[in-house]
C-alpha cells in the first residue's frame, strides 16, 4: 500500500533546508542517497521544497511490496520558448541506493553505479485545470521498479517495454513506453556511487512496433520532433489520439529507411514458445528435453540462462566454445518486458533451476525441428528474419516457462555451435538455428501474412520439407498446458 503526502512529513522535507551536497545541516538524518537525489531536485525546483510525494507505506527493506521508497511529483512550467507545455513531472527514490548500509543494495563503492545506477522520471501533460498531479505515475513506476529488481535487469536509454493496456487505466492508445535520459535531471554522484535519470515516455502501439523493428533512439528522436507527441522533452500526454505516422506520414519513409540501413536493435524477447525435434521420437531416452530425475522435467540450467543472457547482452562472438562461461550480467539488450511485474520474466527466472549437471548436457545436431510459437511472438519472425539475420546478427525467443529458447542466428555470426553443416544444434533445451542469407529471404516470402497476423485464423503452419523445419503459429491457450 501507498500514501499520498506533502513531502514535508517525509525525509523530503529535509533537503528544503540545502540545495547541494554541500549541504551540512542534516547529513546525520537525512540519508546521503537521498540527500544526493534531493538536491538535484532541488536545484530544478528551488521553489518546490517539499513537493507532493507517493511513500511506500511499509518498505521493501521491512517486506513491503513495493521497492521504491518515495516518488516526489513536481509542477514543471515548461519552455513556451521550445513549444513544451506544462506537465508534472515524477521522480523515483529506490533503484539507486539511498542508504549505503546494504538494507537494500549491496554497496559497492562510490566509482561504480550507486543500486541499479539510475532512477526512473516521468513527465505527463498537465490539463487545464488541473490544480494537482494524478499518482498513477507512481504506481507504473513501481510496476517496473518489481520488474528490474526480481529479474534484475536494468533499463538503458533507448530500451522498450511492451505493456499492453493504457498506461493510466483509460482507453487512451498510450499503452507501452520507451525509455531515454531525462532531458533536464544530470548525473548524481553520490557517496555510493553515480545515479543517473531515465525518463518514461509513453507511446502508442504502432510506435513501439517501429522502435522493435528499427531501435528505440530512432523513434525517440521522431517523436521529440512532434510537439504534440512528446516534444524535445518528450513529454506524454495520455490524450493523444495519433500516431506519429498519422500526423506525419513521411515519417514511417524515415523508420523504413533506417531499417533498411541499421536492422533492429531487438536481440530477443520473451515469448510463449516450444520446439520438437522431428528427428527422434519424443519417448527416446536420449532426447535431452526429456531427460528427468525423479519426476522433475529438464529445465534451463542456472549457466545455461547466464549464457542465454549472454548471448542477448553482447552476442555470440565471445569465442567458439559451446559452453560460453557464466557471467553476472545485469542487462539484456532490447528485452520485450511483459506486462506483469510480479512475475520473474527474465532470462533468470527461478523455475530455471539445474535439475541436472550443466555439464552433462551435451551439444546435439538435430536433423528436422518444428518451431511452434504463439500469435504475438510469430509477428516478431519476419523483424528477426529481415532486421537481424539479414543484417549478420542473432535472434533469441526465451520461452516465458523458463523451460526453452530457440535462437537463430546468421552465417556471419561467431561463436554458435548450429553451423552450416549442421544447421540445427541443441544444448539440452536450448535450440540454435542457422539461416543462410538465401533462405532467410525465401522465409521472407513464404511468411509475409505474418505482417497481418490479425487476418488469419489459427492454427496456421509452414513448412520447408527440403529443410526439414516446420513453423506453427498456435493459440495461446496450447502454451497454457503443459502437455502441449
Amino acid at each position: 500500500m501507498e500514501g499520498t503526502r506533502p513531502g514535508g512529513a517525509a525525509p523530503a522535507g529535509g533537503a528544503g533546508s540545502g540545495s547541494g551536497s554541500g549541504s551540512s545541516s542534516f547529513p546525520s538524518l537525512f540519508p546521503p542517497g537521498l540527500h544526493g537525489i534531493y538536491g538535484e531536485c532541488r536545484r530544478l525546483y528551488p521553489e518546490q521544497p517539499n513537493p507532493l510525494q507517493v511513500t511506500a507505506i511499509l518498505k521493501y527493506w521491512l517486506g513491503g511490496p513495493d521497492p521504491l521508497d518515495y516518488v516526489s511529483m513536481y509542477r514543471n512550467i515548461g519552455n513556451p520558448a521550445l513549444n513544451v507545455p506544462e506537465h508534472w513531472h515524477y521522480v523515483s527514490f529506490g533503484l539507486s541506493d539511498l542508504y549505503g548500509d546494504n538494507r537494500v543494495h549491496e554497496f559497492t563503492g562510490t566509482d561504480g553505479p550507486s543500486g541499479f545506477g539510475f532512477e526512473l522520471t516521468f513527465r505527463l501533460k498537465r490539463e487545464t485545470g488541473e490544480s494537482a498531479p494524478p499518482t498513477w505515475p507512481a504506481e507504473l513506476m513501481q510496476g517496473l521498479a518489481r520488474y528490474v529488481f526480481q529479474s534484475e535487469n536494468t533499463f538503458c536509454s533507448g530500451d522498450h517495454v511492451s505493456w499492453h493496456s493504457p498506461l493510466d487505466n483509460s482507453e487512451s492508445r498510450i499503452q507501452h513506453m520507451l525509455l531515454t535520459e531525462d532531458p533536464q535531471m544530470q548525473p548524481v554522484q553520490t557517496p555510493f556511487g553515480v545515479v543517473t535519470f531515465l525518463q518514461i515516455v509513453g507511446v502508442c502501439t504502432e510506435e513501439l512496433h517501429a522502435a522493435q523493428q528499427w531501435n528505440g533512439q530512432g523513434i525517440l528522436e521522431l517523436l521529440r520532433t512532434v510537439p504534440v507527441a512528446g516534444g524535445p522533452w518528450l513529454i506524454t500526454d495520455m490524450r493523444r489520439g495519433e500516431t506519429i505516422f498519422e500526423i506525419d506520414p513521411h515519417l514511417q519513409e524515415r523508420v523504413d529507411k533506417g531499417i533498411e540501413t541499421d536492422g533492429s536493435n531487438l536481440s530477443g524477447v520473451s515469448a510463449k514458445c516450444a520446439w520438437d525435434d522431428l528427428s527422434r521420437p519424443p519417448e527416446d531416452d536420449e532426447d535431452s528435453r526429456s531427460i528427468c530425475i525423479g519426476t522433475q522435467p529438464r529445465r534451463l540450467s542456472g549457466k545455461d540462462t547466464e549464457q542465454i543472457r549472454e548471448t542477448l547482452r553482447r552476442g555470440l562472438e565471445i569465442n567458439s566454445k559451446p559452453v560460453l562461461p557464466p557471467i553476472n550480467a545485469q542487462r539484456q539488450n532490447g528485452l520485450n518486458h511483459d506486462r506483469a511485474p510480479s512475475r520473474k520474466d527474465s532470462l533468470e527466472s527461478e523455475s530455471s533451476a539445474a535439475i541436472i549437471p550443466h555439464e552433462l548436457i551435451r551439444t546435439r545436431q538435430l536433423e528436422s525441428v518444428h518451431l511452434k510459437f504463439n500469435q504475438e511472438s510469430g509477428a516478431l519472425i519476419p523483424l528477426c528474419l529481415r532486421g537481424r539475420l539479414l543484417h549478420g546478427r542473432h535472434f533469441t525467443y526465451k520461452s516465458i516457462t523458463g523451460d526453452t529458447a530457440i535462437t537463430f542466428v546468421s552465417t556471419g555470426v561467431e561463436g554458435a555451435f548450429a553451423t552450416e553443416e549442421h544447421p540445427y544444434a541443441a544444448h539440452g533445451p536450448w535450440l540454435q538455428i542457422l539461416l543462410t542469407e538465401e533462405f532467410v529471404e525465401r522465409m521472407l516470402e513464404d511468411l509475409e501474412d505474418l505482417n497481418s497476423p490479425e487476418e488469419f485464423k489459427l492454427p496456421k503452419e509452414y513448412s520447408w520439407p527440403e529443410k526439414k523445419l516446420k513453423v506453427s503459429i498456435l493459440p495461446d491457450a496450447v502454451f497454457d498446458n503443459p502437455l502441449h
